[in-house]
């Protein structure tokens, strides 16, 4: 097994090792892998965050030494908490983006170090420590709003649903499974709707009872979850009420507490 982190702002991850094949997840800056298998220009890989099996473009990451990787693992780590920030190339200059939820490696003195390279970051962040509050959750997530809808997306560019309250949840800390399906398996299920608080996960599913899709909590019986886009519903004990189609568009399954 080799190990590996991720070099650009955000990077496609497939279920097959083909730039044809469909994406399920991606990466952001300084999030760590394990790479299993080398095909051609392609690595299957895990996540470090979720676990999660993947494809990724040999390209679009960098191989780092274990020592390395496990300094990464055991450092406390930061996050970007803008939808994007600009890193500078200590020795060339060169600037480069990041995004919300972009891991910091190595993050001292506003030095990033990410292998032999440095990069200055003057932006905000957060530390990952398990301390969050309902109006933090809540904050970070209406950042997001009108983010457009994509398959396997993790960022302010392109976020799906379960993408979405993951990457909240890391801003706070939390790091859930990548799947709604599993992140429903995840905290403390809510015998009523009213018990539910902002922050709080709110689970449907299809005809066959399969979870498909999660939205997050927020005040006054309102969800904000990623349908088209990033957007602000109401919900009832029935599910989404889009105001706009005048209809529901999702069916409620469970609301869940994390913290």
């Amino acid at each position: 097994m080799k190990f590996g982190i991720a070099h650009l702002n955000v990077v496609p991850c497939r279920a097959e090792a083909s730039d044809k094949s469909e994406q399920v997840t991606q990466l952001l800056f300084g999030e760590l892998i394990k790479v299993y298998e080398q095909r051609k220009a392609w690595c299957r890989i895990k996540t470090v965050h979720d676990n999660y099996e993947c494809w990724i473009d040999e390209k679009q990451f960098t191989f780092i030494p274990e020592r390395e990787f496990e300094s990464l693992i055991n450092e406390e780590s930061a996050v970007v908490n803008e939808l994007a920030e600009v890193i500078v190339n200590k020795e060339s200059g060169e600037l480069m983006s990041i995004l919300l939820g972009s891991n910091l490696p190595h993050f001292k003195n506003n030095t990033i170090k990410l292998g032999e390279t440095h990069w200055k970051y003057d932006g905000s962040f957060n530390t990952m420590k398990k301390n969050p509050t309902k109006s933090q959750l809540t904050e970070n997530a209406l950042l997001l709003l009108k983010a457009p809808y994509q398959w396997g997306g993790r960022s302010p560019f392109g976020i799906d649903c379960s993408g979405f309250v993951q990457l909240i949840y890391k801003l706070n800390g939390y790091f859930l499974p990548r799947d709604a399906s599993q992140q429903a398996k995840i905290g403390q299920t809510l015998s009523f709707i009213e018990e539910a608080e902002s922050g709080d996960l709110a689970f449907f599913d299809n005809e066959e009872g399969q979870i498909t899709h999660v939205g997050m909590m927020l005040s006054n019986n309102q969800i904000i979850h990623a349908s088209g886009c990033v957007r602000i519903d109401k919900l009832d004990h029935q599910g989404i009420f889009n105001q706009s189609k005048r209809d529901y568009t999702h069916r409620l399954r469970l609301i869940t507490k994390i913290f």
